[in-house]
């Protein structure tokens, strides 16, 4: 019984926990709690310098970063290429421009770096690359994906966004299992808006860290109040998502229900084909309590008191091995999934339905084959006849 709870319980979580993972980061390391983009058919974010004044002076901000993002591409073998004819070693994604300090103070993004080292604001000729732009972190072939394939820390690499180009050295490399990092390379906010021609201070993306306890759709309501909705599109973290992440997860969901009915079934039986053993064992006993005068029903209660103890037993077992080890030690030591660090996720309220529908279809289980051999002629009980 405990191990068919933990079979209720775990294989969900797992299967849930895999993208709970990946929202997880895109929360901590991308998107904050609020998230402040572009308008959709705007270029940037329209009188950048106000919202971010505004933003950074409501009572529930902790820390906020701000980010410049534009098209461009990267070539690593342009000093060395002898022969013209072959393809360049060339990546093509988005450029990010960032301060350095308040982007780690927000996201932690440093933590991320996987080879060399983090920004700092004296690198105006230093970029990091994302591993998903890279050949040794993501060896796969696709229609139009190009990817850096020669490119070690230390080398030089030329940057271009529109008709401008400049070098810089590969500083790091970054692994956050995000795609908004994985994709993207990042640069000094003060180099990118000398490179990009952003003299205007007008940004593309806005984080915002809350405080504790902070509610997330009160300072969203603050932001459209204080009319940033004119100039921006204001999203808590869950909004941002993307819609293949929300629909994978739900999906992931269901599946776990799915594998979780075939084990409430599967326990149902078990329980069904121990009592039934255990009453047929017993036939004889049986008979004589029925022959002195015990109701059938008692007999029969007794039998589903012994299924209840069974479940309720396995339940409890099953619930301290969760709690007490699995899910710690699952956060603790993540499950290492090639797109995301998976946790294992067993919600108090989720938790206690499946405990409690594995208890009634074992009481029920355990009713059946009790009614089946208590309803057997007495006599024939007691004498062992079929």
């Amino acid at each position: 019984m405990t191990l068919t709870f933990l079979n209720l319980v775990v294989v969900r979580g797992v299967l849930v926990g895999l993208l709970q993972g990946s929202t997880d980061v895109y929360k901590s390391r991308f998107a904050g709690d609020i998230i402040i983009t572009n308008l959709p058919k705007k270029n940037y974010i329209e009188n950048s310098p106000s919202i971010i004044e505004i933003a950074g002076n409501l009572p529930w901000v902790d820390k906020l970063t701000y980010r410049y993002v534009e098209g461009a591409s990267a070539e690593a073998n342009y000093k060395t290429r002898i022969d013209f004819t072959e393809e360049p070693d060339t990546t093509a994604g988005s450029v990010v421009g960032i301060n350095p300090a308040l982007e780690d103070a927000a996201t932690h993004i440093s933590n991320t770096v996987v080879e060399g080292r983090y920004l700092t604001d004296n690198d105006a000729e230093g970029i990091l690359i994302g591993a998903n732009m890279l050949k040794k972190y993501l060896d796969i072939e696709a229609p139009g994906l190009t990817l850096l394939e020669n490119v070690a820390i230390g080398d030089k690499v030329r940057l271009t966004i529109g008709e401008n180009r400049k070098e810089f050295v590969v500083l790091g490399f970054l692994q956050s299992k995000v795609d908004q990092i994985d994709f993207r390379m990042f640069i000094l906010d003060t180099t990118f808006r000398n490179l990009a021609g952003r003299g205007d201070y007008n940004v593309d993306e806005i984080a915002l860290v809350l405080k504790e306890g902070a509610d997330e759709q009160v300072v969203k309501e603050a932001l459209m109040a204080s009319g940033v909705g004119e100039y921006a599109r204001v999203q808590t973290w869950f909004e941002s998502l993307p819609k293949f992440l929300l629909d994978i997860q739900n999906t992931f969901g269901l599946l776990g229900n799915v594998v979780g009915s075939i084990g409430l079934v599967v326990a149902s039986i078990t329980i069904f084909i121990v009592i039934f053993v255990n009453a047929i064992t017993r036939k004889k006993y049986i008979g004589i309590l029925k022959g002195i005068g015990i109701d059938k029903t008692a007999i029969e209660f007794a039998y589903v008191l012994q299924a209840f103890f069974y479940a309720s037993v396995g339940v409890l077992a099953g619930m301290v091995i969760v709690w007490g080890f699995l899910v710690p030690f699952v956060a603790a030591h993540p499950i290492k999934f090639p797109f995301s660090d998976g946790i294992l996720v067993a919600e108090v309220p989720n938790t206690i339905v499946r405990a409690v529908l594995l208890i009634i279809a074992t009481l029920i289980a355990g009713y059946i084959p009790a009614r089946i051999v208590v309803k057997q002629n007495t006599l024939d009980a007691i004498l062992g006849r079929k």
